[in-house]
Order: C-alpha cells, then sequence, then structure tokens
C-alpha cells in the first residue's frame, strides 16, 4: 500500500488545512492522481510547479487556496506526479 493509498483510506486526504479546496477541485486532484486524468488549467500549473501560470489562470477564491493546492502535493500526493512539466507527463501517460 502507497503512503497516497493509506492517506486515502484514513479519510485524511482533504482534512485540516486542505479543508479549504472547494470540492470540484478536490475531484479534479483525484482523478489527476488515481486515473491519471488530464486536469484543467490552473491544477496543471500547480503541478508543474510553474506558479506564473497558476496564479494567471486561477479564479479569486483559488487565487487565495495556491498555498494549499502547493502543500497537498507536496505532501500528499506522490512525489513522481508533481513537479515539473516532465513528470506531469510521464505520469499522465502511465
Amino acid at each position: 500500500m502507497t503512503e497516497y493509498d493509506f492517506i486515502k483510506e484514513s479519510g485524511l486526504l482533504f482534512e485540516g488545512e486542505y479543508a479549504a479546496i472547494p470540492e470540484d477541485m478536490r475531484e479534479g486532484m483525484t482523478r489527476y492522481v488515481e486515473e491519471r486524468k488530464e486536469p484543467g488549467g490552473f491544477l496543471s500549473a500547480v503541478i508543474r510547479n510553474d506558479l506564473l501560470n497558476a496564479v494567471c489562470r486561477a479564479d479569486k477564491h483559488n487565487l487565495l487556496l495556491v498555498k494549499e493546492y502547493a502543500q497537498w502535493f507536496y505532501n500528499v500526493a506522490p512525489a513522481e506526479c508533481h513537479g515539473s512539466p516532465e513528470k506531469m507527463k510521464a505520469w499522465l501517460a502511465g
């Protein structure tokens, strides 16, 4: 069992500081991690570690939560799925 699977089974994927992330965005995040489905522009920029595009693509609510998104990917998601365009491309390719 991976650390991500353990966190998911414990019900803690979006607890604490991550609880502020909107439900529809949580769905996109978990679809990306679990099903390797390409997310929208804002999440893609966060996943690629592209701050400029993440900030420019965020709506006013998600702009306030950029830190929480970055921390969720850093602390919860598998390291192989985020951090650069190459990692994102490889993750989506399976």
